[in-house]
């Protein structure tokens, strides 16, 4: 039997911190602890870059006292932090060169699907485009940046835990031709993610750069809604081809696409394109077409950007019912009109050589 939280709590409660004084529980060290049923226990240390050092023994000790424990089958602890140190000299004498961002290895292209707002579908677009790619004969990637809400691996029919042989490189996961990754694999599916922007902007560089990706004509990133930490590291840390933006036609989903396709221009991304999905929808019963979200308004704010519009992806139930099943509508229904939308995405992208 998998031991219970409050046990590994109390166990971490003997462990005691070096720079804050009492038990790393109480000090408000450990974060994110999450206990599976099968007794896997995984936590984040949120320390001072400064006592790295120090915290390693803590974490070897923390390591120890979780493994004397009954019913605990695993332990995993990740080191993370901020800095408090003070603002650097305004004056220096030489200019210090910043960073640029980097290629992922083995990585010839890097897509942002974005979206000003949540519940425009954005995940349901990435998901069917990536398997889409993959149809296309293109080798894919799909990494499922939507911290907060990770919806991929139930969309592309993943589970179970990617696998670390070293302890550094990360595993990732593969379905439908597609090879993915996503915070939601290494949590529980009703399990929420309460984490800082700094935690979170290590995860997505851990993501990007310790998962073994292999050789990859083109990696999709399905953000997180908005203009947050995630989507600003992203075009800062990596380099970005350029972004799709999802938006349905409604004016108040426009409005916050707007503020999307401002951001990436502020951080000279490229926007590759507009989807308009939820764009229309027909009744199964007596094939009445009705525009419940309103038509056209993407459309328009792509011509206004001069941008293409790439796709205006249907109100339909069976796209719905295929991303729930774990084999998107371009798996499930190859054929159907429903999947010819984003299979004309795909080809698109390919013709114009960025996937």
């Amino acid at each position: 039997m998998a031991a219970s939280r409050e046990t590994v709590l109390d166990a971490l409660k003997t462990v005691v911190d070096p720079v804050a004084g009492g038990d790393i529980v109480g000090s408000g060290v450990v974060r994110a602890l999450n206990v599976s049923d099968a007794g896997a226990v995984r936590f984040v240390m949120e320390i001072p870059p400064s006592a790295a050092t120090a915290y390693q023994a803590v974490k070897a000790q923390a390591e120890a006292a979780l493994a004397a424990l009954d019913g605990i089958t695993g332990v995993s602890i990740v080191l993370t932090g901020h800095t408090d140190k003070a603002p650097p000299d305004l004056k220096p004498q030489r200019k210090a060169e910043p960073k640029g961002p980097e290629t992922i290895p083995g990585v010839a292209h890097l897509i942002a699907v974005a979206s000003g707002k949540g519940g425009v579908g954005k995940s349901t677009v990435s998901a069917n485009l990536a398997c889409a790619l993959a149809q296309q004969g293109r080798r894919v990637g799909l990494l499922d940046a939507d911290v907060y809400g990770p919806s991929q691996p139930r969309m592309l029919g993943v589970s179970g835990r990617p696998a670390s042989p070293d302890g550094k490189i990360i595993l990732p996961m593969r379905n439908h031709g597609v090879t993915m990754m996503s915070i939601g694999l290494m949590t529980n599916e009703d399990q929420a993610v309460v984490w800082r922007g700094p935690m979170l902007m290590g995860a997505l560089q851990q993501m990007m750069m310790q998962v073994q990706w292999g050789a990859l004509d083109v990696l999709l990133v399905d953000l997180p809604p908005g203009t947050g930490d995630v989507s600003m590291t992203l075009a800062q840390k990596a380099q970005v081809d350029g972004a799709i933006i999802v938006s349905t036609p409604q004016d108040i989903a426009l409005l916050d696409a707007r503020k999307g396709i401002d951001m990436f221009n502020q951080l000279k991304v490229p926007i590759l394109g507009m989807i308009e999905n939820m764009s229309t929808h027909i009744c199964s019963q007596c094939g009445h077409e009705e525009h419940v979200f309103g038509h056209g308004g993407v459309a328009a704010e792509a011509r206004k950007l001069g941008v293409p519009l790439l796709a205006e992806v249907p109100l339909d139930l069976q796209i719905r019912v295929a991303a729930d099943g774990g084999a998107p509508i371009v798996v499930s229904q190859p054929d159907s009109a429903q999947a010819r939308a984003f299979q004309d995405v795909a080809r698109a992208l390919v013709a114009r050589g960025v996937a």
